[in-house]
């Protein structure tokens, strides 16, 4: 039986190959910064030396990991390979002693996972806006400003170092209101992830990002337990496309992270949740 093995610079085209054949939306870049962010934690499962399937985790320091990424070629599907790289993504995680971790499910893999003792934590949703009118950005936008204290309150974690590295992609702030990001996407521009105390400063970070983005579709993760950010998605022209089911996993009896989703105006993509 042929041994997972670290993902590594040299696979990204056969792993974009992976990503192509469900869809999504990663480029390039997108597996730069995850190998970056989790060199030891990111697996290859190759047959006769043909990468088939990936898993990514990335580390938000012993509080909470992120597994994204899982893929499988669709000829090799059905012979147990996912299950095999996320045993082995999850023994990764127990050796760092990480007390939760979290994935985002399709419905593909929501049974696999339920197996492996995830639990559903709650609904996420993918919007899309085709590209079309311009928006205005707002001019009480400025250039981004890591506000620690802020995020960790939404997220449950310090992701600071995922924050730098989206940062440099694109990204502004609106003083003492709040923060977004965005990045290029395969199928569409990717908005988020977007933090904010309130509705106000989270409108004006949608129209900085939808303005510098008038002639592509944008595609938006969003929470729906936040209904501010569903308003906000159905007054600037989104429409739901899809739902998926956040699910989490501690066996180390831990208490549950201190995650405020009614700041998550904008989630950072199934790969860093």
């Amino acid at each position: 039986m042929t041994p997972i093995r670290l993902l590594t610079a040299r696979d990204i085209p056969s792993a974009m190959k992976l990503k192509d054949a469900a869809g999504w939306n990663q480029t390039e870049t997108d597996w730069r910064n995850v190998l970056a962010l989790a060199p030891d934690g990111c697996f290859a499962l190759d047959v006769d030396g043909v990468l088939v399937a990936t898993a990514t985790a990335v580390c938000f320091g012993r509080d909470l990991a992120w597994i994204g990424m899982v893929l499988t070629d669709p000829a090799y599907r059905g012979r147990g390979f996912a299950r095999r790289i996320m045993e082995h993504s999850l023994e990764y995680l127990r050796g760092r002693g990480v007390r939760w971790i979290k994935l985002d499910a399709t419905d593909m893999g929501r049974s696999l996972y339920e197996r492996l003792g995830f639990r559903d934590e709650c609904v996420i949703e993918r919007w899309i806006r085709k590209a079309g009118n311009v928006v205005r950005p707002h001019d009480a936008t400025s250039a981004f400003a890591m506000d620690r204290v802020l995020d960790r309150d939404a997220f449950g974690a310090d992701r600071s170092k995922l924050l730098q590295t989206l940062a440099a992609i694109e990204s502004c702030s609106i003083a003492g209101g709040g923060f977004a990001m965005g990045r290029p996407g395969s199928k569409a521009a990717f908005f988020g992830p977007c933090v904010s105390r309130s509705i106000e400063p989270a409108r004006d970070l949608v129209a900085w990002f939808l303005g510098r983005h008038a002639g592509e579709s944008v595609y938006w993760d969003i929470l729906p337990a936040n209904a501010d950010a569903v308003a906000l998605a159905t007054e600037y022209g989104f429409e739901r496309a899809r739902e998926l089911v956040r699910m989490s996993l501690s066996e180390t009896g831990a208490e549950p992270l201190g995650n405020d989703d009614s700041l998550v105006f904008g989630t950072a993509g199934f790969e860093y949740g």
